[in-house]
C-alpha cells in the first residue's frame, strides 16, 4: 500500500507556488519539496493542519491512499 502526496494538485489549483507556501506555512523549502515528492516517512498533525488552512482545503485533498504500493510492508504498519 501507499500513501499519495497531492501537495501539487492543491498547489496547481490554487495557483500557488511551492515557495509562497512554505512561506505562508513555515517550513523550509527543502522540507516541503520532500513532502511534495513523497520522500518523507512521515507528517506532524500541525504542519498538515497549517497546509490545509492556507490551501483551503481538507486533509483528504492532500493524502490519498492507493493499495498495491510499493515498498510498504507488514511490518511497517506496526
Amino acid at each position: 500500500m501507499a500513501i499519495i502526496i497531492n501537495v501539487d494538485v492543491m498547489l496547481a489549483r490554487r495557483k500557488m507556488s511551492v515557495t509562497k507556501l512554505a512561506d505562508e506555512v513555515g517550513i523550509s523549502l527543502t522540507n516541503l519539496s520532500l513532502l511534495k515528492t513523497g520522500k518523507v516517512k512521515g507528517i506532524r498533525f500541525a504542519t498538515l493542519n497549517r497546509i490545509c488552512a492556507v490551501l483551503d482545503c481538507q486533509p483528504g485533498d492532500i493524502l490519498e491512499y492507493r493499495p498495491g504500493g510499493e515498498g510498504e510492508s507488514e511490518e511497517d504498519m506496526e
